[in-house]
């Protein structure tokens, strides 16, 4: 059993608590000495402490997981990527950076994000395009990250919809008649049809919840439950989304309405109900879907939540993903990262499944730090009506990590323990380590090219010898993207 040395967080976490090392020894039952040494690194978390930890002061084990020092290693190589090439900063230098002082990686982490979009905005602007010139991230893009540093979890709204759940009887097949009822009888609140463009309009002034005839059942009950996650926990709604935006602003809006959808997940699917389902078929999603008679997506996604203290399902990493690459959901409760910067990667099995919508495609892969997955993914489409009308379709990708595969029913005749049955994928081509792929698509940030009229080779981009000194034949890589930058950024 490796050793956990957490002292950044257990240092953070007495800080929060405003606790002298004198009190929270006495609370641990150690002395302040060796609190002091844990807290250096000079000694390793221990078990007893760790739980003394959890009941005291109740905080989740997985607080002190080395998983988020692997996702703020990963988040540190993408967002200064360019700036790390130039300086020379070892592998070893970041990830002690990340594991001993997070919030000075992530400080790093916002500035080089920043420095990014101001680059692209300045690229922008140079090709005569219009468009924000703001170096802030985008609402949504807040929100994902919102949901990404809860590890796609919360913990007292899931408890609270669960609770509903119990109290209004929430079962397989009676979902919208209970859900109807607790609108009536608790709001007042009666249904309509919208005939309109619009899936759902609620009118306050006339009590009534208009949902559109094309929404399938199970997107009606989760109209039906966010509306309700938005009567009766407006406050706790507003709260929440305010530790991390000020009220008022476009981003505080957005998180409250995430924070209802995850709500009415929660309600129509309740946490300890559907965590033993989703065990007895052995996380098998078409089972669940029609177990519960809701979509591919939102059991996919209510899967990837599944992360209560003490019951915890499989941590998995959720995506959808279009036919150009673009990704409008990324929940992670692992450490798989996903890439900010250009595309994603072409190998990776989100793509393959567009080419069989309906067909669960199965995959296992390996990250360049050596961390397998098993991913499975499955195109949806959804359309809006009749002939001739416009729809949209998505990949849902659902990913844990190889240890937990077993405990999947997709593993099945799989060889878990053969490395070399993995796929080699990455974060995305412009700042994948994988030099050799010659799938690459772009060359690597910060790396010198090697360019040779007299020889080729297969793949697309060979990198130069970093020892070596560069000659009228070695290029660099990011030289086109450092142009876009002003001075000293």
């Amino acid at each position: 059993m490796s050793k956990t040395y957490a002292g950044a967080r257990l240092r953070r976490l007495r800080e929060e608590r405003r606790l002298s090392q004198a009190a929270l020894a006495r609370v641990l039952g150690i002395s302040p000495s060796y609190l002091n040494q844990m807290e250096h690194d000079s000694r390793p978390l221990t078990v007893p402490v760790l739980l003394r930890l959890t009941e005291t002061l109740g905080v989740d084990a997985a607080f002190f997981s080395e998983r988020d020092t692997a996702r703020l290693l990963a988040d540190l190589r993408e967002a200064l990527t360019g700036e790390l090439a130039v300086a020379r900063v070892s592998a070893s230098d970041l990830a002690e950076l990340a594991s001993r002082m997070p919030a000075v990686a992530q400080v790093l982490i916002d500035l080089g994000r920043r420095n990014q979009l101001l680059s692209e905005r300045l690229a922008g602007a140079t090709d005569g395009r219009d468009g924000d010139r703001s170096t802030a991230p985008s609402p949504h893009e807040e929100i994902r990250d919102f949901f990404y540093r809860r590890q796609n979890y919360l913990h007292d709204t899931d408890l609270a919809a669960e609770h509903l759940a119990r109290e209004i009887g929430i079962r397989p097949g009676e979902v919208i008649g209970a859900l109807t009822g607790r609108l009536a009888d608790a709001h007042g609140v009666r249904l309509g049809a919208e005939p309109g463009e619009r899936l759902h309009r609620y009118d306050r002034r006339g009590r009534t919840l208009h949902l559109s005839p094309r929404l399938r059942p199970g997107q009606r009950a989760f109209r039906m439950a966010t509306q309700i996650a938005l009567l009766e926990h407006d406050e706790a709604l507003g709260r929440l989304a305010a530790q991390d935006f000020e009220p008022g602003s476009p981003a505080h809006a957005l998180a409250r309405i995430g924070i209802a959808n995850y709500f009415a997940a929660a309600l129509i699917l309740p946490y300890t109900a559907f965590h033993a389902a989703a065990e007895e078929f052995r996380y098998d999603i078409e089972r669940l879907t029609d177990h519960y008679g809701l979509g591919y997506e939102t059991v996919g996604h209510r899967l990837s939540t599944l992360q209560r203290p003490r019951l915890r399902g499989v941590p998995f990493s959720f995506v959808r993903v279009d036919r150009a690459g673009n990704m409008s959901k990324r929940q992670s409760a692992t450490g798989f990262h996903f890439s900010r910067a250009g595309g994603t990667c072409p190998l990776w099995n989100v793509y393959e499944s567009f080419a069989t919508p309906g067909r669960i495609h199965v995959q296992l892969s390996e990250m360049p730090d050596g961390q397998r997955y098993l991913w499975t993914a499955r195109a949806v489409t959804r359309h809006r009506g009749g002939w001739g009308e416009p729809g949209k379709t998505y990949a849902i990708g659902l990913g844990c990590e190889i240890r937990h595969a077993h405990r999947l029913v997709y593993s099945d005749g799989l060889d878990l323990d053969n490395a070399s049955a993995a796929t080699p994928i990455g974060m995305g081509c412009r700042v994948c380590e994988r030099l050799d792929c010659p799938q690459r698509a772009a060359p690597p940030l910060g790396r010198a090219l090697r360019i040779d009229p007299d020889s080729s080779t297969f793949v697309p981009y060979p990198v130069a010898d970093p020892d070596s000194r560069p000659d009228r034949g070695a290029v660099r890589a990011s030289a086109d993207a450092s142009k876009d930058r002003p001075p000293g950024l």
